[in-house]
């Protein structure tokens, strides 16, 4: 395993498929942007409506093949070995960009459009072995931080796809040949790196292929939809795709008529949101604890929302002239504004994408995982022939640039909303995030101890109202807690715990019935195969030292029999949250971002728990956490 996700450059496993994907990414949008800009100020003159109608139909047609075809490639990079497919898949697109030299030769806009259907045609057959092959060469651990270099490098690849499609498409008279001379030699040589990925054996190799694009794309469906999180983290995806080609495909006529700006800028408005992407999904990995952090994904959606919002009132303008050049532009105190926001929407896009991609990844069965890619891309393809719809629509009904950028704000903040009404755990997720983030940092040791599946049962001391949030964070799996009713019910943690579906207990003496509930609940849960977490001692520590361990977890695995993982926190007592000098949290804050230690034992079979054995092996964790 890396140690950090920049080591996978060093790794055969990766660095080939990341050059070529990135490749692919630079060569579509070298073209789509020298076509676009070629479209808004060659083709359609000084016309704002037809060159706002050409721009979206044009990226209408490039989605169009995803939406038929994406069933049928997510069944083949299943079926077959993926490097296999990947070599052929680039052969195919130094076809298509021969093609495109020829239509730029003809100048010939429905040859042009016909070629962005050919090359969305290309990248719908890419993009279940793009998202496929991650999990096959990466381990969990690696999968962030290998998604965080994917998204990154594919957004500067994009970022210099739009600056590179921006200059040579206005190199003299000679624009539209140095563009396709260029696409080419891409092409050529993202077909040899491809040859240096290695082999990626076939998940379901007697899978039988339905060309029926229909049925198949239902059964995809039907299948997404048996895991709730994962069907609402693709739509939260496609939703993403809707959101980015809305705004997107409006840059070129928002920086001619709103920003006053000539091609150039455009370009630059274009790349400044790639470059926050790549940023973006660089950070997730740091911001993450190298982990699935789903908290990320509504961080995402507030910033998304706030930056849009900002773009429109930066400025509304919508009849300006394009006379500044780049110099021109940064000379206006008001233009450095819409540069930054578009670099933030960025940024808080790969915040909230990269969470929902490696989501998918590690919640879905490993073989359909490309199947649910090609769903998920299925869905992107309908979202953004809807947001070109939509777009079209607007201007036909007169609403200006700004205004569609406005809307299109506003819609975020509703459907972030709706998506996370369905779906608690995003929100629970972001708030733990936000809780833990603010307090303290957290380093954890050992974290391969608790198992990638199956049932077992966490035990911990017990030092403060947060530990419960703090294991939740330093966990990749979802845990089931075990926790004192009274805790349950603490003001605004209680959202969390409920949303958590934490399991309230209660002394025998005190409620006999809430007690014998909740070890039901714990045997019902553990028999799903799911992780649940007590706290042994039955309450907080008042001194700062371990009190006994309490019988119970004897009970537990009697029931149920699974291995039982000890854990110690440390660096608890005398925050906020402990009861040190008085009741917890009766006292004003005394430090942030303390450091915490969160040390994981060695799984103990069940056959070997009794409550003194787990003390002890808590106690020397605790041990060694001070040697």
């Amino acid at each position: 395993m890396s140690g950090s996700q920049f080591e996978l450059f060093k790794q055969k496993r990766f660095m080939p498929f990341f050059v070529t994907q990135a490749l692919g990414a630079l060569n579509d949008n070298i073209y789509k942007t020298a076509l676009f800009i070629f479209f808004t100020f060659a083709v359609a003159g000084d016309s704002q409506e037809e060159s706002g109608l050409l721009t979206n139909l044009a990226a209408i047609i490039f989605i169009l093949p995803f939406f038929l075809f994406s069933s049928t490639c997510g069944q083949l990079a299943e079926k077959y070995e993926k490097s296999g497919i990947i070599r052929k898949v680039k052969l195919l697109e130094i076809a298509i960009m021969s093609l495109a030299a020829i239509g730029f030769y003809l100048q010939s806009t429905p040859f042009l459009i016909g070629v962005l259907f050919l090359m969305g045609t290309q990248s719908a057959i890419f993009g279940p072995i793009k998202y496929g092959i991650l999990p096959q060469h990466l381990s969990k651990e690696e999968l962030v931080g290998g998604n965080g270099l994917v998204e990154m490098g594919t957004f500067l690849a994009i970022l210099l796809g739009m600056i590179l499609g921006g200059i040579l498409i206005e190199v003299s008279d000679v624009g539209p040949y140095v563009v396709s001379s260029v696409v080419i030699l891409i092409a050529v040589t993202g077909y040899l790196f491809s040859r240096k990925i290695p082999q990626a054996p076939a998940v379901n190799p007697d899978l039988k292929i339905n060309f029926n694009t229909f049925k198949e794309t239902y059964r995809n469906f039907s299948f997404m939809k048996k895991n709730r999180v994962v069907f609402l983290s693709v739509a939260g995806i496609s939703w993403f795709w809707f959101f980015g080609a809305t705004i997107m495909a409006q840059i070129p006529n928002y920086t001619k008529y709103t920003l006053g700006g000539k091609s150039e800028i455009a370009t630059l408005i274009l790349a400044a949101f790639s470059l926050g992407i790549g940023l973006g999904s660089m950070l997730c990995e740091r911001l993450s604890g190298r982990k699935v952090e789903i908290g990320l994904v509504p961080f995402g959606a507030i910033g998304l929302t706030i930056f849009t919002l900002d773009l429109y009132f930066a400025n509304t303008t919508a009849d300006a002239s394009p006379t500044l050049g780049i110099i021109e532009f940064f000379q206006h105190a008001h233009n450095w504004r819409v540069f930054i926001d578009s670099i933030l929407i960025g940024v808080f896009g790969g915040f909230f994408i990269v969470p929902l991609y490696a989501l998918i990844q590690t919640r879905c069965d490993p073989l359909h995982i490309s199947r649910t890619i090609a769903g998920n891309n299925i869905m992107n393809a309908l979202f953004m022939v809807m947001s070109g719809i939509m777009a079209i629509t607007l201007i036909t009904l007169g609403f200006s640039i700004p205004e569609i950028i406005l809307v299109t704000a506003v819609l975020n903040a509703l459907v972030a909303l709706y998506i996370f009404t369905l779906v608690p755990e995003f929100l629970m997720r972001f708030l733990i995030w936000v809780f833990v983030s603010i307090f303290y940092r957290l380093k954890i040791k050992d974290i391969e101890n608790i198992p990638e599946k199956g049932a077992c049962v966490l035990v911990c001391n017990h030092v403060s109202f947060m530990d419960a949030l703090i294991l939740a964070a330093g966990s990749r799996r979802p845990i089931r807690f075990v926790m004192d009713h009274r805790i349950f019910k603490t003001p605004i943690l209680s959202f969390i715990f409920k949303t958590a579906k934490a399991i309230p207990i209660a002394p025998a003496r005190e409620n006999p019935e809430l007690m014998e509930k909740a070890f039901d609940k714990v045997a019902e849960v553990l028999d799903k195969g799911e992780v649940v977490c007590i706290f042994p001692e039955g309450k907080i520590t008042y001194d700062g030292n371990m009190n006994v361990f309490k019988p119970g977890i004897e009970k537990i695995i009697q029931r149920t029999p699974v291995p039982v993982i000890p854990m110690y926190l440390d660096g608890l007592w005398g925050s906020f949250f402990s009861r040190k000098d008085g009741p917890a949290m009766s006292n004003i804050p005394r430090r942030f971002r303390s450091k915490v230690a969160l040390n994981i034992g060695e799984q103990i079979a069940a056959e070997e728990v009794t409550a003194e054995r787990l003390f002890d092996e808590v106690s020397k964790l605790n041990k060694e956490e001070n040697e």
